[in-house]
């Protein structure tokens, strides 16, 4: 069984083709979440007012930046109320639909795979027949190549993770906790907040375990079709020869 990767894109009357066609520079990257959709919109050039206005129109801002290398905000809306989802008709040709869709230019672009060369072929044929579509790519990958992103969906990965817990480890992470060399410290990260330092740590660390608890089956899938062992880890049963 084989295994195949597509890219294509489709124009037709979708929620964001005007605002993509009205600034040709800006790029919009959706993933949707069960109940909502998150949206990073990115621009190379300063946005006119003009912009801002329809951006706010969109949904909820939570993270708005402006520096040399361009205007980026991420905003979160209800889900469009389309009466059918090009997704859905991926699944009805076994295509797995991989996120984000990447709207530009007017253009939406999707990226799937299928196990069988044929079904997309298919979804071709079934998309042509009322919206512009082009087929970019089309790849064979073997099943050790299984795209990363089929692995982990965000909302699996952040499950059980509090409001609370969420937001120390944004603000960790914005403030250059994780890089190397470190950019603040706990105590630093601490005094922006409301909470003791003790409190704020707890936080932290129980985001950091319980994350990487979640991600820890998707590691597994990532590396068990692995044929290097880049640390030289023992397995358990050399583990134990080696004990006895």
């Amino acid at each position: 069984m084989g295994l195949y990767e597509a890219s294509i894109r489709v124009k037709h009357e979708c929620p964001y083709r005007k605002i993509s066609e009205r600034y040709p520079d800006l790029t919009i990257r959706e993933w949707p979440l069960s109940d909502c959709q998150v949206l990073e919109i990115t621009t190379e050039t300063t946005p006119t007012d003009e912009l801002l206005d329809d951006i706010d129109e969109i949904g909820t801002v939570l993270h708005e930046s402006a520096d040399d290398d361009g205007y980026h905000v991420v905003t979160q809306s209800c889900l469009c109320s389309l009466e059918e989802s090009i997704i859905d008709r991926f699944e009805e040709h076994n295509c797995l639909y991989q996120s984000p869709t990447i709207y530009r230019q007017g253009w939406e672009h999707y990226t799937v795979v299928a196990f069988d060369g044929a079904d997309i072929r298919e979804l071709l044929g079934d998309l042509r027949s009322d919206r512009d579509i082009e087929l970019l790519s089309k790849t064979s990958i073997s099943d050790t190549q299984i795209p990363h992103s089929m692995l982990a969906p965000a909302g699996q990965l952040f499950e059980n993770i509090t409001d609370r817990q969420l937001a120390a480890l944004q603000l960790a992470l914005e403030s250059g906790y994780y890089e190397q060399p470190r950019k603040t410290s706990l105590r630093d990260l601490a005094e922006q907040t409301a909470v003791a330092r003790s409190t704020y740590e707890e936080h932290l660390r129980k985001a950091e375990n319980k994350l990487l608890r979640n991600a820890g089956q998707y590691l597994r899938l990532v590396t068990a079709t692995s044929t290097t062992d880049p640390l030289g880890v023992a397995s358990p049963r050399q583990t134990k020869e080696t004990a006895d």
